[in-house]
Order: structure tokens, then sequence, then C-alpha cells
């Protein structure tokens, strides 16, 4: 008696054999969603994107082999044990969100929730290959077995991973994606549980195991966002009233009293409470040491708040901002609460908004600019260390004007002072005479920026003598005058005196990732 069969022998039909294909299929495409969702969840309540893909994938690949292993001490009722698997793996993905987002607030370290979660699906997909494989050697001869048992699986991890990038994440969200995942996997086990359920062992358990799981799923379908939506109040502080997770990031807003802050992949981007203290450091020093401001370019700033201080100058004829987040940029330009903080300044008729990479558009265009303003979130992964790499800057300055400045948000020279010189050395190396300084952000802490001019143009020693005599008299600030930025140019010891240690940030070295990680973050 064949082992793939057990105590009954299924129908020898094609069918049964084509069901199990189906299955493994849909444990492929589920296995690589899953593993997608999880490093999603994991960049997302963690942070660290580089080691949360390395590790999650990792553990996952791993446990497989331990499921393939662990699968030799199954010899009996083999398709009665796959069928329970299909279920127990339709729950487990299913449920991998809700069950962070649900535990998060009870555990400080979220890699206890979400590491096992990974290695627990990894164990089940480990443990279905072999059985499938063992259970079709009934119909068919090894080498097309083998072949057409991985062909399958290899055929759903591609087509999981399509559905993942072009419409999972931009459209389901980490709330509906882990359920259709589940779903799918458990409509592939019912067509087999009831295709042959007269030649189970066990079919009433079975067919219980399918009650439970098609309950579960129902429930989650329910009770999904508002468990969701409670992990995600928890995280906050405040009053959350806008959570959307877009095709590159979460965006989350929150509310206190009169006061609203913006939070991308659960990073503050700003507090209503001091974002002037934030966005005019940025954005005037660099365009009041101009003589003329016609064309003037923001990478990132999708928000419009930097646009809005742009637009204080009246002799700007022309603002283009890219941000590679067209949902980020609608919001800017649509969402009441941000219309009202940023003036509706991405709304104005000198303003282009175009949704694409920072470093695409400036490889694509011809275009010159007066000012490069780059509001970019902290690169936490290399994909964004890119925007701060030594090609970057290089690219910029061959897009600037004579004459013309670029400024970039630099990161904390206190939480993360690495970074922050990391970032003053490589565009010094891209042909930058720069000026490092910094501001305190009370919801954010030490701040710092760096604003830079052609070397040929004007040494450091000019750049800071030009810098410490702006007035910004003809300019409606709430906070930046002279005083304030002859101060914000002011370091104590122990920060330039360990410059030389630094390396430069490239894009074939990023050293800006893990210069970031290792700053003192968890002081604030």
């Amino acid at each position: 008696m064949p082992e793939t069969l057990g105590a009954h022998h299924p129908s020898s039909s094609r069918s049964v054999s084509n069901l199990l294909k189906i299955c493994l299929f849909a444990t492929g495409f589920a296995g690589i969603v899953a593993e997608f969702v999880l490093c999603t969840l994991a960049t997302y309540l963690i942070g660290n994107a580089v080691l949360q893909w390395t590790l999650i994938i990792s553990f996952m690949l791993f446990a497989m082999g331990l499921g393939s292993r662990l699968s030799r001490h199954f010899t009996t009722h083999l398709l009665e044990t796959f069928i329970v698997l299909e279920f127990l793996l339709s729950i487990l993905c299913a449920t991998s969100a809700v069950a962070a987002y649900a535990l998060s607030p009870f555990f400080r370290t979220m890699e206890l929730i979400i590491y096992p979660w990974a290695i627990g699906i990894g164990l089940l997909i480990g443990l279905e290959i072999p059985l499938i494989t063992r259970i079709n050697s009934t119909y068919e001869e090894l080498r097309t077995n083998i072949s057409g048992v991985m062909e399958k699986d290899y055929y759903g991890a591609l087509f999981g991973g399509l559905f993942f990038a072009i419409v999972a994440l931009p459209y389901l969200g980490l709330t509906y994606t882990p359920i259709i995942l589940g779903a799918i996997n458990a409509i592939a086990a019912s067509f087999l549980l009831f295709r042959c359920y007269r030649k189970l062992a066990i079919p009433r358990r079975l067919t219980g195991g399918w009650a439970a799981t098609v309950l579960v799923l129902s429930g989650l379908l329910v009770a999904s966002h508002p468990i969701i939506l409670y992990g995600e109040k928890a995280k906050y502080r405040d009053t959350v009233i806008l959570s959307e997770q877009t095709q590159y990031q979460k965006i989350v807003m929150t509310r206190w009293k009169d006061e609203y802050a913006l939070f991308l992949n659960g990073n503050q981007q700003f507090s209503t409470y001091d974002e002037e203290r934030y966005h005019e450091p940025l954005v005037h020093p660099a365009l009041s040491l101009l003589n003329h401001r016609d064309d003037i370019l923001i990478i990132g700033g999708g928000d419009g708040l930097a646009v809005r201080e742009v637009l204080k100058y009246p002799d700007v004829r022309r603002i283009v901002l890219v941000d590679l987040d067209p949902t980020m940029t609608e919001l800017g330009s649509t969402h009441p609460v941000l219309l009202r903080i940023n003036q509706g300044a991405l709304n104005d008729s000198r303003v282009t908004v175009i949704n694409q990479d920072g470093s695409a558009f400036l490889r694509d265009t011809t275009q010159r600019f007066d000012a490069i303003v780059i509001d970019l979130p902290d690169p936490q992964s290399v994909d964004l260390a890119r925007m701060y790499s030594l090609e970057f800057y290089r690219l910029s300055l061959k897009h600037l004007n004579k004459g013309g400045t670029i400024v970039t948000q630099a990161t904390s020279p206190f939480f993360a002072p690495k970074a922050f010189l990391s970032i003053k050395k490589t565009m010094e190396e891209a042909g930058f005479s720069v000026l490092p300084y910094h501001n305190n952000v009370p919801t954010l802490g030490d701040w710092g920026f760096i604003v830079g001019i052609e070397h040929d143009v004007m040494t450091e020693v000019a750049l800071t003598q030009a810098v410490v005599t702006l007035l910004f008299n003809n300019i409606n600030t709430r906070f930046l005058n002279r005083e304030a930025m002859v101060g914000m140019i002011q370091f104590g010891k122990g920060l330039f005196e360990r410059e030389d240690e630094i390396k430069i940030n490239r894009q074939s070295q990023p050293v800006f990732p893990g210069y970031y990680d290792k700053g003192r973050w968890e002081m604030y």
C-alpha cells in the first residue's frame, strides 16, 4: 500500500493531481505574499527595512527547510495531514497583521511577535511541499512529479509577488491582504477536501476544521479593521485621524487638541506645534542667498509645507515638486487639514507636482534650477540612502544654475552624529562648499541641515559669512531671524572632531543606513 494514501486510496483521477498542484500554486502565492506582508509590518513597526527584510526572509527559508525535514516523520494519512496544514496556514497567514497590531500595545519588542509568525508560516510551507510531492507520486512518475510540483510553487510565488506590489499593498493594505491570502489557501484546501471526502480517513474532523477556518476568516473580515485601528492608536499618543497604506509607505495623521502631526512609516515628519522651526531653516537660508529665484526644485515634501515657504518669495516663477508617492501629494493638495497647514501651496499655479523618484527625475530632465531643496525622510533603507549619496549630489550639482544653492535636511547631529557628518563630507566630495547648521525642534529634537553652493563660486568661509549676514526681514517668518540663524551655525565640542573617521556615502557603498541605525534614537 503506497504511503501517499494511507488506509484509504483517493480516486486515481487526474483531477486529484490537478487539485494538489492548485494547492501548491496557492501555497507559493500565499507564502511569498506572507513574507512581504511580514517584512512590511516589521519595517513599519520596528524600522530598519534592510535588516527586517533580510531577517524575515531568512527565518522563513530556514523554517521551510526545517519543515521539509520534519515531513519525513509523517508516514500515513498524508492527504489528511496536508489538508490540516492548509487550514492552519490559512489561519496563520490571515491573522498575521491583526495579531501584530493587537499585541503591539503589550510588547515592547515587536520582534517577539513578527519573527515567530514568520517562522510558523515557513514551517507549514516547508511541511506541505514534500507531502504534496509524495501524495502526487501516485499519479505521476518521479521526474514529472518533481518538476511539476516545483513549477507550480514557483509560478505561485511570481504571481504572489506581482499581486502584492501592484494590487495588495496599494489598494488592500495590510488590513485585508492577509485575509485574502488565508482565503486562497482555504478555498484550495476546500476543493481538495470535498473532492476526496469519501476517501478520507477522518472526513468529519476535517469538515470541522474547514468550518473553523471559514469562521475565523469571516470574523477577521469584520474585526480586522477595528483591531488594526486599535493597534495604531496604541502606537501613537494622539488621536489617529487618517491612516493610509500606499504602495510606498504608511501615512498616518494624528490630532492633539488643535495640533496635528504627520507620520510616515511610524516616523514623525512634522507637528503643527513647531513645524516652522524645521521648514523655515530648511528653506530660507538657501533661498535668501540667491540673487534670483526663478526656478526652484523640491525633492520630497509632498505635504506642501516646504512649498509654502518657497512661495513667500514673490520673484519665484516656477516650483517643481518631485515626490515619489502620489497619495501623499494628493493629500497635500486636497486634505482639509493639510490644506490649512500648507495654505493651499500645492494648488498654486506656479507649482508643478511630479510623482517620480527624485534621482530618476534629475537623471532624465534637462532642466536647471536656482535652488534644490531636499525634504526627504531619514534614510533608514538603502533605497532612501541613494538620495544622500555622492552620485546624487553630483547629479544635483549638474542641474543647478551658476551660483545656485542646495539644501538638505540632514537628520539629527545629536542623535545620529555620524550620519550627519557623512552627509556633510559627501556633499563636500561632490563639489559643494557647505555650511552645517541645526535647530532645536521640540517634537523632533536637535535637527540638522546642510546648505551648499558650488565650491568654485564660494568658499566655505565666504558661505558662512554670507549666511550670518542674512536678515530675513522681507520674509514672513514665525521663528527665523538673523539672531536665530547665527545661533544655528554654532556647535559645541565633540562633533566635528570625529569627522576624519567618517566615510563618504556612495551608492556602491551605502554607509549611511548603518550610521543612522547606530544613532542614539532610544534616548528621545
